[in-house]
């Protein structure tokens, strides 16, 4: 669908910025990292300055620039320092900071080429008081000097800041006792007792919870003691899982408040996220993803419905697929109207706020990290998988036949079944029959082993970061191979990332990141699903003859006959691949107009294309199915497919502009800087567009120079083949969405005792009707934080910190795919019509009335830390309402369309989340830290759908929306027990009171008919954490749990409707059938019926499916009604060993002596254990009988290193 462009963004001149931006950046990266060993002029250079009323700072600056000296200072030495005039003329270096440091209080010392200015402490010291010097060096606990380190003489304002090489020199009065306390940004503060020490040394320790000290919202850094909002924040070496390389795999159970969905164990299958519940019906129900405060869009632009199908496989990825996890510094989650109303309409899901490395001050660290990944496959003894052998399943054939069972027609003729009919029409035998029984018993085909293997996958990243002050720099390079335990499942991935923040004034900052991905993965046809294969196919059939060779066996084709078919000769010739790739380019200029004023412009650029290709080659069954022939024999006049393969190519391209300029003010005043205040106002806009080919063509030889056939007869192949060849031609889609918006945000404090703050977005969309009050939507959010304990004037020492929040606020969200006026999609010529034609596109039907769909949201929390941070709590309470949500509407076919896209819905969440970490021992050399959480939410729909929106899939699945039931409930057969008589499945399924039903629709229908059995979703969900530590050791144990949530057992009697297929294997629990009357008061498994069974016709047609019944079909047969009753609904609650890692960091004196900065290893495992229900006999509470059976997760084993020097 094309939608008219407004013309915001340029296009070719576009390209040219963005290559010269990339230019840029690529040559100031070299030029920093050649500097590095670049010769420089010395201290006693002659220099000349002429600067007028200007501030000590910017004769600093002013003197960096005209000479490679460094300098290096505190700035809070700098305040309070009069402006002052600098004029010099071919004056030695140090005459000029003689003279500009004449009177305030400062000295400098210079060291090569670095100076250092430092505050002179004797000038607070009384002459007569003798004094005494502190002279020590600090690090890191990798032994990394530590430059700017503030030290202070504890009970005292002043101090000195660490040198270049983290050494300080501090002058003090002689006193009893020194105790000197170190700070520095993300490290834990730390107090000394100086005793006398000639040299003192110092080591400070990362601290994680700094982290946690600031808020960054992509618009905003705020300072968590002034956030109002609901947000949660956490540094990357929190989340990170040892052998995990998506970082969407590594959140399940760490972000409270949010659900990780995961239908596939597959490498890098992307899980559905949910924050805070589901707040749109047909709409997009995804999160928000901003890397660097830049929204990034996925790669291919896949539909809501496709998105929120529960048992969609997203194997494509998403907008953060090629982020490289290494490359990431922190994680912020945005969930209330406060944190996301900045963000506009496309912010009621949620916002995950990534920030990822930036350069450092210092000489060049280069880390390297690398796992090696072990991941075992699926076996048929995992937790009892409850499938038959292949002495059980012929025992049950056996059965079958003794029972005089009735087979189904054009059945697969293989194991007991083949031996049987060969001896039935003399082709073996008695003797013979019974050898090959006997030799059938024994194969016993190992599926899984077939189809999967213990895989080996590794991971490897390199960067290097450094620079001054005034250009600082970061480059990282990774690499991922992961083989799946799926036979030819594989995934690469390149990853390429370089930054420069440059300090050009002291008014002037700016900043370039580039970034670039490649993903290639390769993996199976969509019809092959190898883990649904071994699940469902009997083990008495082998897969090599005795040669070797492929074994195949005959499976039945509709007009076509018999086809040879053997999974692996499929999986062998027939493929899809995938190559997803993308790169940004982003640029950043600050103007600092004041200390408390700057101006900030980010104009970023993004291209992606994803390229999918599936290949059947002319040996396949999908094949020979459209050749209508075996491979080797001429195609019939009737073939679909003369020669060759099929390969179908779908590739979409994305482009997308953001432009922002955004004023920023942060100011304290008042006597004692009581008062503070923070206001951003900005513009934005912002363009995607989206452009889709796909076409599938035949004739494909891939092993042939990748060549087409040419030569195919017209004539001889006039019917179908030609037929197809005309209907089959390429289809283009393109999608452009302009955004433009207007944002605010204001917060005031005062003395840290509370915060208030207000925020509001005006987004524009060209995608709604013309009445133009309902085009532009107002985002907006008020909310509020009081410090309890500074307020309520609380002492207790054992409490740290006590505050309360509270927001409310109105977010918006759009629906893609709408217009406001009818859209054609031009054809071609049409024979019958004798001229051009043109028909209604996809989604182009004119709806002008829709409007925003708008989530009102109330948030409520309390936080507080007890004993010295010991022990901290956090707990909120939040309500969403949605209202006007988008739903789908049933009107006639006259309309030229089935279903019609309105504002008339209103879905309900709530929910309340509780946060708990306790360091209950913190020891010089051990520490043990727990933490936990638990997130309760209650979805509830309080609008009744369409009367015949949803079909009885929809319920059965869990797809349909019904009133007063959360979205995700599934709808199930109520199951009565068995019959005495012949011991087939019964149901209330209102066949007596059929009466009540004539003339409801499907919505009434299957409401009262069906029961409700659960939701698909948990609606309890948590982490619990553990971490010790040891002196160099470091033990983590992460556990998730699940709870509220059902599935469908794997479905059993889906071959009593056609009758039992040896081609089939056969749930255990069938060894339990009814056989005779009385067993039904023992057994729930219904007697096994074949078509000369009494009563077989009775189970296998329903009553509401004859078309004299007058009532909605309710179902088809008794055997489906069983695998979807609600006998077979079990508790898909569960409590899983996640992941366990132990990391070993080498001794900092081995270190020295290897010239390293960091060594340290890791082993590491995951998915280890899950305790759940017993009657998930070999299926996990992921997976469910709704549909085929995915890979679930599979434990893996990692060993990893970190390496830095």
């Amino acid at each position: 669908m094309k939608k008219k462009w407004k013309g915001y963004f340029p296009h070719g001149e576009m390209y040219v910025k963005i290559f010269r931006m990339m230019k840029l950046c690529t040559c100031l990266l070299l030029c920093s990292v050649m500097s590095i060993s670049a010769n420089v002029r010395g201290q006693h250079a002659k220099m000349s300055l002429d600067l007028k009323s200007v501030t000590l700072e910017e004769v600093i600056w002013a003197l960096e620039k005209k000479s490679d000296i460094t300098f290096f200072y505190n700035v809070t030495d700098m305040e309070g320092i009069d402006k002052m005039n600098a004029v010099f003329k071919d004056v030695p270096l140090e005459n000029i900071l003689n003279e500009v440091l004449k009177g305030t209080g400062l000295y400098y010392e210079i060291q090569g080429k670095v100076v250092v200015i430092k505050r002179n402490l004797s000038s607070f010291v009384a002459d007569s008081l003798k004094s005494i010097t502190i002279k020590g060096i600090v690090t890191d606990n990798r032994g990394e000097a530590l430059p700017g380190v503030s030290i202070i003489l504890k009970g005292m304002q002043t101090g000195v800041a660490t040198g270049i090489k983290g050494d300080f020199s501090l002058n003090i009065s002689k006193r009893d006792s020194v105790v000197l306390v170190f700070s520095f940004v993300g490290m834990k503060t730390k107090e000394v007792k100086w005793t006398g020490q000639a040299l003192l040394k110092v080591a400070l320790e990362e601290d994680i919870n700094e982290i946690g000290e600031i808020v960054i919202t992509g618009y905003q850094q705020l300072d968590r003691r002034k956030s109002t909002s609901a947000t949660n924040s956490f540094g990357i070496e929190e989340i990170k899982i040892p052998g995990v390389t998506n970082l969407t795999q590594m959140l399940e159970g760490k972000i409270p408040d949010m659900v990780v969905l995961s239908n596939s164990g597959e490498i890098n299958a992307t899980p559905r996220l949910r924050i805070r519940g589901t707040s749109t019906i047909i709409g997009n129900r995804e999160p928000l993803w901003v890397v660097d405060g830049i929204i990034v869009s996925d790669p291919v632009n896949l539909s809501p419905d496709v998105l929120n199908d529960p048992d969609y496989v997203n194997r494509i990825g998403n907008a953060i697929s090629g982020l490289n996890p290494q490359d990431i510094e922190r994680l912020d989650v945005l969930k209330d109207a406060a944190a996301t109303a900045l963000y506009g309409t496309r912010a009621a899901n949620g916002v995950i706020v990534i920030t990822t490395k930036k350069g450092r001050t210092g000489k060049p660290i280069v880390s390297y990290s690398a796992t090696a990944t072990l991941r075992q496959r699926p076996r048929y003894t995992d937790r009892k998988i409850n499938l038959m052998n292949s002495k059980e399943r012929i025992q049950f054939s056996q059965d079958l036949v003794a029972n005089h069972y009735v087979y189904q027609q054009n059945m697969p003729l293989v194991g007991y079944e083949n031996a049987l009919s060969k001896y039935y029409d003399g082709t073996y035998t008695k003797e013979q029959f019974q050898t090959e029984v006997a030799r059938l018993q024994t194969v016993n085909t190992d599926w899984f082993d077939l189809l999967t293997h213990d895989s080996f996958s590794h991971d490897h990243s390199i960067n290097v970061s450094g620079g001054s002050e005034a250009v600082r720099y970061y480059a990282s390079l990774g690499y991922t191979n992961e083989d799946d335990v799926i036979q030819s499942t594989t995934n690469h991935r390149y990853t390429a990332t370089a930054k420069l923040d440059m300090t050009l004034s002291p008014k002037i900052q700016l900043s370039f990141n580039l970034n670039g991905y490649l993903n290639d993965r390769e993996y199976n046809q969509g019809e092959v699903n190898p883990i649904d294969y071994a699940y469902h196919t009997s083990r008495a059939i082998p897969a090599f003859n005795e040669d070797g060779t492929y074994a195949y066996y005959q499976k039945y084709v509709y007009f076509v006959g018999f086809l040879n078919y053997n999974i692996l000769n499929e999986l062998e010739n027939s493929f899809q691949k995938q190559s997803v790739s993308g790169f940004t380019v982003t640029a950043n200029l600050r103007y600092n107009i004041t200390d408390w004023l700057n101006v900030n412009a980010i104009l970023s650029g993004t291209t992606s294309a994803a390229e999918i290709e599936g290949y059947w080659g002319e040996k396949t069954f999908h094949v020979a199915n459209l050749r209508r022939s075996e491979y080797g024999e001429k195609a019939p006049e009737n073939s679909m497919l003369p020669y060759g393969g099929e390969l179908t190519t779908n590739t979409t391209k994305t482009k997308s502009y953001t432009a922002r300029l955004q004023a920023n003010l942060s100011k304290y005043w008042g006597k004692n800087q009581e008062h503070y205040l923070n206001v951003a106002i900005g513009a934005e806009v912002n363009a995607t567009n989206y452009n889709a080919f796909s076409y599938t063509q035949r004739g494909y030889y891939a092993d042939r120079g990748k060549s087409f056939v040419t030569d195919i007869d017209p004539g001889y192949y006039a019917t179908y083949y030609a037929s197809w060849v005309k209907s089959n031609v390429p289809v283009i889609t393109d999608s452009r969405t302009n955004l433009l918006a207007v944002y605010g945000t204001v917060s005031y404090s005062y003395k840290d005792y509370f915060t208030l703050n207000a925020n509001t977005r005006y987004d524009g969309s060209n995608k709604f009707g013309s009445r133009s009050n309902e085009k532009i939507l107002p985002v907006w959010s008020v909310s509020g934080m009081v410090d309890l304990k500074t307020v309520t004037r609380i002492n207790a020492t054992w409490l740290n910190s006590f505050t309360m929040k509270a927001s409310y606020g109105e977010q918006g969200n759009m629906l893609d795919g709408q217009t406001p006026v009818l859209v054609l999609k031009k054809g071609s010529y049409s024979d019958y019509y004798d001229k051009m034609t043109s028909t209604v596109a996809n989604g182009g039907f004119a709806n002008p009335d829709l409007k925003w769909e708008k989530t009102h949201s109330s948030n409520f929390g309390l936080e507080a830390s007890f004993f010295k941070s010991r022990l901290m709590v956090g707990v909120e309470y939040y309500y969403k309402k949605t209202t006007d949500a988008f739903m789908s509407k049933q009107i006639s076919d006259i309309n030229g369309f089935t279903s019609y896209t309105v504002n008339s819905g209103t879905v309900i969440n709530k929910g309340y989340n509780l946060n708990l970490t306790i360091t209950p021992v913190k020891l010089e050399d051990f520490n043990w830290i727990f933490s936990g959480s638990l997130s309760k939410i209650k979805n509830e729909m309080n609008t009744a759908p369409g009367q015949n929106t949803y079909e009885l899939n929809d319920f059965l699945n869990g797809t349909a929306v019904v009133k007063g039931k959360a979205i995700g409930t599934f709808y199930s057969y109520k199951y009565v027990g068995l019959s005495p008589v012949d011991g087939g499945p019964l149901f209330d399924d209102w066949e007596e009171r059929r009466v009540e039903l004539v003339g409801l629709d499907k919505y009434n229908t299957y409401t009262r008919v069906l029961k409700a059995s659960g939701q698909r979703d948990p609606d309890v969900t948590g982490g619990i954490s553990n971490t010790f530590t040891y002196k160099q050791w470091r033990l983590g144990i992460q556990m998730n749990y699940s709870l509220g949530a059902e599935t469908r057992l794997f479905r059993m009697m889906e071959d009593f409707v056609n009758g039992y297929s040896a081609e089939s294997n056969v749930n255990r629990d069938l060894l339990k059938a009814w056989k005779k009357p009385g067993d039904e008061l023992y057994t729930d498994v219904p007697a096994i019926m074949g078509r000369g069974s009494n009563g077989f016709g009775y189970y296998s047609y329903h009553w509401s499916a004859s078309t004299s019944a007058d009532v909605v079909k309710i179902a088809n047969n008794a055997w489906t009604m069983y695998d979807y009753s609600d006998l077979r609904v079990v508790s898909a609650d569960y409590l899983k060993i996640s992941s366990i890692s132990l990391t070993y960091e080498i001794p900092k004196k081995i270190l020295e002596r290897w010239r390293l900065n960091r060594l340290a290893l890791t082993l590491g495992a995951t998915n280890l254990y899950t305790f759940c229900n017993s009657k998930l006999k070999g299926q996990t509470p992921t997976q469910g009988g709704f549909s085929e059976i995915q890979l679930s997760d599979t434990p893996t084993y990692t060993i990893g290193l970190n390496l830095q020097f």
